[in-house]
């Protein structure tokens, strides 16, 4: 399932930075950013407006304040309704600026939030865009299992009752973590990067056939589980199929696409007496080298061809 539109509440900015309200618009709370990017309005202070997005976030700081300084009244208010009459979903002021009361007007007038920061603008736009990125991230939710083992996310997928969920609790009580049982949502948050969370509702929860329900965080502790993790590797699992020929040396990399993403990834067949959690474990590590330039099946076989070498040489 992929999620088609992506915006968050302009509320939950002014929360995540405690922003100070300088003017509160009637419904602000159906006010919505859909955009990453952000805007310093310099060249729509001189008058450019070619090429401008109005629904991204605009934001001033000390530079903006400078010019608008050196204007008289009439003309920093022309200069700020310019801006303004866009509609443009926020203005926001970084460095704790003193407001021009031309831009409180303006403000009242079109009905556009104004709001304030004590943080330095290039910070403030850093981390503000940084928190786009995530919050309107393309999003898709898989069913699987992810569980941090190693500092590695491992997303475990496969068919109902394949073992998902009992993998997962003993990687729990081997001192692993988990951070999502039966629905993963994925996020898409760069060019290379995956990250996966649970749905709030069943966040920590985990369904053992048998048993039922349990919480993870109450029995074994807040030590046991993560809100979200990067996905580094995929395992896939499935029933042991008789005479069907699975991998044993590992020379040929295998990858799952995930909104564009090839991730490393392994097919792991399930059969009685085999220790799921220990194999993941093993699995993590072994990618977490083979990211750092070491790959035990290719130093294997470059062995085995230099002695070949050798005997063929005497």
């Amino acid at each position: 399932m992929i999620t088609d539109e992506y915006r968050i509440p302009l509320t939950k900015i002014i929360e995540e930075f405690d922003l100070e309200k300088i003017y509160e618009t009637n419904g602000m709370e159906t006010v919505m950013i859909s955009r990453t990017d952000v805007n310093r309005p310099g060249l729509q202070m001189v008058g450019f407006f070619d090429y401008f997005d109005s629904n991204r976030v605009q934001i001033m700081g000390k530079v903006e304040f400078t010019y608008l300084e050196q204007f008289n009244t009439e003309i920093r208010a022309e200069k700020i309704e310019r801006l303004f009459s866009h509609r443009i979903p926020a203005l926001i002021i970084t460095r704790g600026l003193q407001i021009f009361p031309e831009m409180l007007e303006m403000a009242e007038k079109y009905n556009v939030p104004l709001l304030r920061s004590e943080s330095a603008t290039s910070a403030f736009m850093s981390a503000l865009i940084a928190y786009l990125n995530v919050e309107l991230a393309p999003k898709r939710t898989r069913h699987g299992v992810l569980v941090e083992v190693y500092g590695e996310g491992i997303l475990i997928m496969g068919e109902s009752g394949v073992g998902k969920s009992e993998t997962a609790i003993e990687l729990v009580k081997r001192g692993h973590r988990l951070v999502a049982d039966d629905a993963v949502e994925i996020k898409r948050i760069s060019d290379n990067t995956l990250v996966g969370s649970s749905p709030e509702i069943i966040r920590h929860f985990v369904e053992l056939r048998g048993i039922g329900i349990i919480d993870v965080k109450e029995i074994f502790g807040i030590g046991a589980v993560k809100d979200e993790e990067n996905i580094d590797m995929i395992i896939h699992l499935e029933p042991w199929e008789d005479g069907k020929q699975y991998d044993r040396l590992g020379m040929v990399d295998e990858f799952t696409n995930i909104m564009g993403i090839n991730v490393p990834s392994l097919t792991i067949p399930v059969k009685l007496g085999r220790n799921l959690a220990v194999i993941v474990e093993v699995a993590s590590m072994n990618n977490r080298q083979k990211r750092m330039g070491y790959n035990a099946a290719v130093e294997l076989n470059n062995r085995l061809m230099s002695q070949m070498e050798s005997q063929l040489n005497l």
